[in-house]
Formats: structure tokens, C-alpha cells, sequence
């Protein structure tokens, strides 16, 4: 349990720390644009977008599937079982700065389909892996800046991404 303690003191750390500059509001107004990049608007227009350029039997339009299909129900198991309040809820005197769309942070969704996305997409595309992945750690960071998820959501929700990635790429592929 102790372990436990000290891995919540360093969470909360780092949270204290991260948000004590968002007092910039130009910074709070990319943070809002990169996580709106998470939302899921453009993964389904990524989808579109693949199965017009290619067949049916694309992979990286398989793989894509395949690994919403695991991770977003195992998000919701993990998310509805930890029940883990978000900072907002936990933190007197905190506020995020945008209105979370659910209850409960851990793991953080918004990051967890972002590292999915980025892995198998750079799997395939690997010239631009360094922007995909830059680009997912962002999202994850800005969920942390609005005040919506503690660092160990996002790190959960990373994990849970290029784990599913990998699942996915696993089933796929010969």
C-alpha cells in the first residue's frame, strides 16, 4: 500500500505542476485543439478515408478496426471498474477547464485511442511513426492541462493504446 501512496503523492505532483501554467489561455486554447483531435471525428474520417482509397481488405483499415474493436470495450470495463474520480471531483478548489464527457478518468480514453491509432498507423506509415506518436503523447498531455485526467490516466490510457495496437497487429498479420 505504500507503493500505492507514493505513487498517488507523484501523481498529484506532477498534476499540481502541470496545471500551475495554464493560467496562459493561448496555451489553454491549443490544449482545447489538440484534444478535440482526440475526440473521435477524425478517426472516423480516417476510416472513411482508407476504405475509399483502398479495398475492404486494406490492413491498415483491418487493423484499425480490429483494434477499436478490443480497446474501446476494454476501456469501458477498466474506466466503469476503477471508478476513479476525475481531478475536478477530487481536488478541492480545482475546476478543468473544459466539461469532461463522463464521470471517471481512469484510464483516459482520449489518449488510449490516439497511441492505438498512432502505433498501427505508423506501423504501416512508419516516415511519419515520430509525428503519430508526438502527436498522441500531445493529447495525452493536453487531458492533463484541461484538467480532466491525472498522469497516471493518461500513461494507463497510453498503455492500453500500444497494447492494442499490438493485439491488433498480432491478429492481422501472418
Amino acid at each position: 500500500m505504500k507503493t500505492l501512496k507514493t505513487i498517488h503523492e507523484y501523481d498529484l505532483t506532477l498534476f499540481n505542476r502541470l496545471n500551475s501554467i495554464r493560467l496562459n489561455e493561448d496555451l489553454m486554447t491549443l490544449n482545447r485543439y489538440i484534444s478535440k483531435t482526440g475526440d473521435g471525428h477524425l478517426y472516423l474520417l480516417l476510416l472513411a478515408w482508407i476504405s475509399l482509397q483502398e479495398s475492404i481488405q486494406n490492413p491498415v483499415l483491418l487493423a484499425l478496426l480490429i483494434g477499436f474493436a478490443v480497446e474501446r470495450p476494454v476501456y469501458y470495463v477498466l474506466k466503469n471498474g476503477f471508478k476513479r474520480n476525475r481531478p475536478g471531483s477530487v481536488l478541492d478548489g480545482f475546476q478543468s477547464i473544459i466539461k469532461p464527457s463522463d464521470q471517471f478518468s481512469f484510464p483516459s480514453g482520449h489518449t488510449s485511442a490516439a497511441f492505438m491509432v498512432a502505433v498501427l498507423c505508423g506501423y504501416f506509415y512508419p516516415e511519419v511513426m515520430p509525428f503519430l506518436l508526438g502527436w498522441a503523447f500531445l493529447i495525452g498531455l493536453s487531458r492533463i492541462m484541461l484538467g480532466v485526467h491525472f498522469p497516471t490516466d493518461t500513461l494507463m490510457g497510453m498503455c492500453l493504446g500500444v497494447s492494442t495496437a499490438l493485439i491488433s497487429l498480432e491478429i492481422i498479420l501472418p
